[in-house]
């Protein structure tokens, strides 16, 4: 009955360590700050911004590395050096429309630069639109 009991808590440790070790992101560091110029820290989204047509491109650009909820658990997440990040926590919904504009088509590091893949204004502030459905 011991052996039963101690088999039972190994296997559930060992079970436990193997989902953990692909829930949390191994080895990746977080981003530093971004240097948002202050033409883009003052942008506004406009009120026509269509969240829909924006998740049409989130498919399509984004969720592969950001994953399906903006939790930064896409299939090509764990293959970056640098945490994709949590577009639904508090810190990174707290941002201005125009930081979240300049990061996702800007980008640095890691992040590619989207303006010759988005190059719609419309299209971009659209994909904008739908991150903010991500809270």
């Amino acid at each position: 009955m011991k052996t039963k009991s101690l088999f039972i808590v190994l296997a559930a440790f060992v079970l436990g360590s193997v989902i953990m070790s692909f829930a949390v992101p191994q080895d990746q560091k977080k981003g530093g700050p971004w240097n948002v110029p202050a033409e883009y820290k003052s942008k506004k989204m406009p009120a026509g911004a269509d969240a829909t047509q924006g998740k049409a491109l989130w498919s399509l650009h984004c969720k592969s590395c950001h994953g399906g909820a903006g939790l930064g658990d896409g299939p090509k997440a764990a293959n970056l050096k640098t945490f994709p990040g949590n577009f639904k926590s508090a810190e990174f919904q707290g941002q201005a429309d125009g930081v979240i504009y300049y990061q996702s088509f800007v980008g640095r590091e890691e992040m590619p630069n989207y303006e010759k893949k988005i190059p719609d204004d419309e299209d971009r502030w659209n994909l904008v639109a739908f991150i903010r459905t991500l809270k």
